[in-house]
């Protein structure tokens, strides 16, 4: 592709983004480019660079065109950012030339608009906190409260790229094996230093092509969210509910920790995702899942009541922990959503400690940074179900607590409870 029609692409999929507020933008990338198989994997990867630099930098590029007294348009945003970052706008005028595949030519606002840019860099000291940090100007002072002098810092890297981690699938070979085979494949990694299953990749890498994951011997996974099924402890020939199982990424890893033994229900209240997660079942060689879609007067939970050694609560929330993978996330979380997900995660996990035995394992955990979701959560069940106690999550820490910053991982918490031996929950 020529670059004018690489910058058509980047304006199409901005815009298709913003026409669908409620779908992550990963996702409809991936049906942009499926409909799109002449575009080749260079240019894919151009234009979704492109793309995702808009993303993460959306509210300053916004500020700046209104700045400029315009709008952050799909047309406008890709232009600001190249404008922003030195490119001076004759070039962007070849570019928006309105010939072949080209987008139509800039209009004589859009170029007042951006001309005003023209010798500034993306930064400003005029620019409000929230924007310079890229969150929802009422998330900033949960922020402040949860990093404190670390903000900055903490802020900084989770405006930035995520690393591609990989957990080695035991069931098909150790992780030696797997670099080795991924090595082969030209797929440099080297050893997670907190998941005793992880290889990270350096530098972008497409995995999926390799024999390594088509095999089953790597998933693509998050170094903390290995480490949320480590905090599981679950083994050999137990009886454990995945309670918020999605599309199967945790399942895959604790069947995997069990051997393949014992007896797993994935449980999900969407069935699409579960649906989803029997081709990853099938690829990973695991054989001792059930899939269980959760329905309003379901009595499956009441019939299953203590009956399980372990449950895993990986509770839907707001996600800020992953914003360095899904950059558009910050762009849609309201007040209203984290108000929301604070009373829905506190119904599940109500529901699915309902499911564990006496002296059994309870992991709750959420990709978020909150305290609002996370410790604060924890805190109020434990309020109101006596029974229950907390203990130590993973490596004699009592709760996991990982930011891209100090860990290098994305955002997770986890807490393990238990109850005591006469009490069934």
């Amino acid at each position: 592709m020529t670059p004018p029609a690489r910058l058509a692409a980047v304006i199409d999929l901005l815009a298709a983004i913003e026409a669908a507020p409620r779908r992550p933008a990963d996702a409809v990338a991936h049906s942009f480019f499926r409909e799109r198989r002449y575009i080749g994997g260079g240019d894919r990867r151009d234009i979704s660079d492109q793309v995702w630099f808009a993303l993460r930098h959306w509210r300053r590029l916004e500020w700046w065109l209104q700045r400029g007294e315009g709008h952050a348009t799909a047309r406008l945003l890709p232009a600001a950012a190249a404008i922003l970052s030195g490119r001076p706008v004759e070039s962007l005028q070849r570019a928006y030339s309105g010939g072949r595949y080209a987008p139509d030519p800039l209009q004589p606002a859009e170029l007042r608009v951006l001309r005003a840019l023209e010798g500034h860099t993306i930064e400003h000291p005029e620019m409000p906190d929230a924007v310079r940090h890229e969150v929802p100007d009422w998330l900033l002072p949960l922020l402040a409260e949860r990093f404190g002098p670390e903000l900055e810092a903490e802020l900084a890297a989770m405006t930035g790229q995520a690393p591609l981690d990989l957990r080695v699938n035991l069931l098909k070979g150790t992780r030696e094996q797997a670099a080795r085979a991924l090595a082969e494949a030209g797929i440099e990694t080297e050893p997670m230093t907190l998941s005793p299953w992880g290889l990270r990749a350096r530098g972008r890498q497409n995995v999926t092509a390799a024999a390594a994951f088509r095999d089953g011997l790597v998933e693509i996974q998050d170094e903390g969210s290995q480490l949320v099924v480590a905090a599981l402890q679950a083994a050999p020939e137990m009886r454990v509910a995945d309670y918020c199982a999605g599309a199967g990424g945790k399942t895959l890893a604790i069947a995997m920790s069990m051997g393949n033994r014992g007896h797993i229900v994935a449980c999900d209240v969407s069935e699409p995702r579960l649906d989803g997660a029997v081709r990853r079942l099938r690829r990973a060689g695991v054989h001792n899942v059930e899939r269980h879609l959760l329905v309003a007067g379901d009595k499956w939970a009441k019939r299953r009541a203590a009956s399980f050694d372990c449950v895993l609560v990986d509770a839907p929330c707001t996600g800020t922990g992953t914003w360095r993978r899904n950059p558009d996330a910050r762009l849609r979380l309201r007040r209203r959503d984290l108000e929301e997900l604070v009373e829905k995660q506190a119904t599940i996990l109500r529901d699915a400690a309902r499911l564990l035995r006496p002296g059994g394992r309870l992991v709750y955990a959420t990709c978020s940074v909150l305290p609002q979701e996370n410790e604060a959560q924890i805190a109020r069940f434990l309020a109101v179900q006596p029974g229950f106690v907390q203990v130590p999550a993973l490596l004699g820490r009592d709760v996991i607590s990982l930011t891209p910053r100090r860990d290098g991982t994305d955002g997770f918490f986890a807490a393990a409870l238990t109850t005591g031996p006469n009490h069934a929950g």
